[in-house]
């Protein structure tokens, strides 16, 4: 008899205890008039895989529940030896609808009008949106309709709270509000729209107060490091990744301690702090080396381990004078960030220039900074990267004034400028 770990993993991932399964599953099945008799020990026979294919009105469930078809959570049809297909890792059914041209549709699904009690169901159909709205990010960078879809998906989940539910199910409620917030915090940060990001940010900081959310407060707190460093005030940024440390979730998981060390030492690199700098760096990288990566984590964190880590300390070390270091490091990220990542591969790009071009290889830097605009293409350049090729710009132009390749950066550069 195997285990059914995938099912294990997805249990884990949506925070739910054997008994919420149950009771989850068994409220679907009575909105559709069935009986709902899953108990824990039917919930404890899937797990251990003692049943390897529930029956068709558990299964129908469950992949209400989870978003995800019987098979994509381990179970096996009768006859057959093994998963037919590899489960998908973070796909869900869409709650939201993405738009050929990259906008996005604020819709999230429904709750069911058949039932007026909120359960961990309709918890979890709203936190699949944000799946959904972290992919688009990850391609496409911030933009407004991103953040007002985030906006739609938080006041859903307050709504929510006006009808009947359990404290647990309410808690939950406020960390998916969190959350929300928290990702329209973060669209409008990556497009550099200051105050409307710190609006979003003092709110998600509130909610997830109130769901007691350590996890969302941690990346708020990130997030407040790096509003600190667009607006050059450095001092609250180390302030801000040092609050982030002292969030309870990076007791309990070292990974979420690394990116909260990793945050600190760019702070500390915009203060001169050298030696503080490094430090950061050393403690971001033992913790890393701690935590599971396997481990579930909401989406928004998919985008941190080892490759960003090295493009974290590309920054750094540019920071601190050690450009070739810095070169290497941008290296080492390029060669492990994922692709669906494309935003972040073009600020790694962007980010190797800058370390050539601090080097005087001028040609060099000129062409790798010209294929950010090829890694973005078909989409506008979000303002955090605009904001940075704009400092490789005014860089270039006070390291080689008359170089011929400097003109035709610049021309190119204002090009794409006027496209966004």
């Amino acid at each position: 008899m195997e285990e059914n770990e995938v099912l294990t993993g997805a249990l884990r991932e949506a925070g739910l205890t054997q008994g919420e399964l149950a009771d989850a599953v068994n409220t679907y099945l009575r909105a559709r008039g069935h009986e709902g008799s899953v108990s824990d020990r039917t919930v404890r026979f899937w797990l251990t895989g003692k049943t390897r294919w529930p029956h068709p009105r558990q299964r129908e469930a469950l992949a209400a529940v989870f978003g995800r078809e019987a098979e994509e959570l381990g179970f096996v049809p009768p006859g057959r030896p093994g998963p037919a297909t590899e489960p998908e890792q973070h796909v869900r059914r869409r709650n939201f609808l993405m738009a050929t041209t990259g906008t996005t549709a604020a819709m999230v699904t429904p709750i069911s009008s058949r039932r007026s009690m909120v359960g961990i169901t309709d918890v979890i159909r709203l936190r699949n949106g944000l799946d959904d709205l972290m992919a688009l990010d990850d391609t496409r960078g911030g933009h407004e309709s991103l953040e007002q879809a985030a906006l739609v998906g938080a006041s859903r989940a307050l709504e929510m709270q006006h009808q009947a539910a359990s404290q647990r199910i309410r808690q939950r409620l406020f960390s998916v509000a969190a959350d929300y917030t928290a990702t329209a915090a973060w669209s409008a940060l990556d497009a550099r729209h200051s105050d409307r990001a710190e609006r979003h940010l003092s709110r998600a900081l509130y909610l997830a107060g109130l769901a007691q959310d350590s996890i969302v407060e941690l990346r708020v707190w990130n997030s407040f490091a790096m509003l600190a460093h667009q607006r050059q005030d450095f001092t609250q940024a180390v302030d801000s990744a040092q609050a982030a440390q002292a969030t309870a979730i990076t007791r309990r998981d070292p990974l979420f301690a690394s990116l909260a060390h990793a945050r600190t030492a760019v702070g500390h690199s915009n203060l001169g702090d050298r030696q503080a700098s490094l430090r950061s760096l050393g403690h971001a990288r033992e913790a890393l080396a701690k935590a599971d990566q396997a481990e579930p984590r909401p989406s928004w964190m998919a985008f941190y381990g080892p490759a960003e880590l090295n493009a974290i300390t590309a920054i750094v070390r540019d920071r601190i004078g050690d450009a070739a270091e810095s070169e290497a490091a941008s290296h080492q990220a390029l060669s492990a960030i994922p692709e669906q990542f494309r935003r972040n591969r073009a600020l790694a790009t962007a980010r190797l220039a800058l370390a050539q071009l601090h080097q005087r290889d001028v040609d060099q830097a000129c062409d790798t900074a010209a294929s950010v605009f090829g890694l973005m293409s078909g989409t506008p350049l979000p303002g955090r990267m605009r904001s940075l090729l704009g400092d490789y710009y005014r860089d270039l132009i006070t390291l080689a004034p008359n170089a011929p390749v400097t003109r035709q950066w610049g021309d190119r550069f204002r090009l794409e400028w006027s496209r966004a």
